[in-house]
């Protein structure tokens, strides 16, 4: 969900490699995950993937929706998804990053952390990003060259629910499981408004854009 306003500060990225070219297997390996033009940098991630596990989009969707039915506790945390992320460096560079502390976490809106330890469970968390602020996690997939429009199967979605298209009103992120066709998509997401890991269908009114993590299968 939405961070705090204080929250709104420079993006602090990682894992950023400097453009290079691709090896042609690499590239039409993930062809069907490339969104961009022809005219548009190619994205950085497309060279660390070559590193590494083979996983697909329904490999990872298939570990997200194992979690259905992990719930929070009455403070609104206790999942296992805060305590990975408050023990990872990633929160030290958050706290760095949005100041307080790490502690700070162990009861914080999850949904972004939900998205980050499913990457991180698939072994893609360099190619996936990782967050525990839904805004600088879309933020990461621009500066990376892997947001758009479609909901693919895979994808990270953002939401905003007042409709918006500007990253920072972003409130909420999941997971595509796959577009319905009816301007809905079927999701898998973290925090949902049971407190709970959930399966949700979503209006794509709702949404302020996809990031595209790297798959390797």
């Amino acid at each position: 969900m939405r961070a705090p306003k204080t929250y709104l500060r420079a993006a602090l990225i990682t894992g950023v490699l400097a453009t290079a070219a691709v090896p042609a297997t690499l590239a039409a390996a993930h062809a069907d995950t490339v969104h961009a033009s022809a005219s548009a940098p190619m994205s950085p991630l497309l060279k660390e993937a070559a590193a590494l596990p083979k996983v697909s989009a329904t490999q990872l969707l298939q570990i997200a929706q194992s979690q259905v039915g992990v719930s929070e506790n009455a403070s609104g945390g206790g999942t296992k998804f805060h305590d990975w992320y408050m023990n990872s460096p990633r929160a030290k560079e958050t706290v760095a990053r949005d100041g307080g502390s790490t502690g700070a976490y162990a009861n914080a809106p999850w949904c972004d952390m939900f998205v980050s330890w499913v990457g991180d469970q698939a072994g893609l968390r360099p190619v996936l990003g990782w967050d525990a602020y839904t805004v600088q996690h879309a933020k990461w997939f621009q500066d990376n060259h892997r947001w758009g429009a479609a909901a693919k199967p895979g994808a990270v979605v953002f939401f905003d629910w007042n409709g918006g298209k500007d990253i920072y009103g972003i409130d909420h992120v999941g997971f595509v499981i796959k577009d319905n066709g009816n301007g809905t998509i079927k999701t898998v997401e973290g925090n949902t408004g049971n407190g709970k890991v959930e399966i949700r269908t979503r209006p794509m009114s709702q949404v302020t854009g996809f990031g595209y993590p790297v798959y390797t299968a």
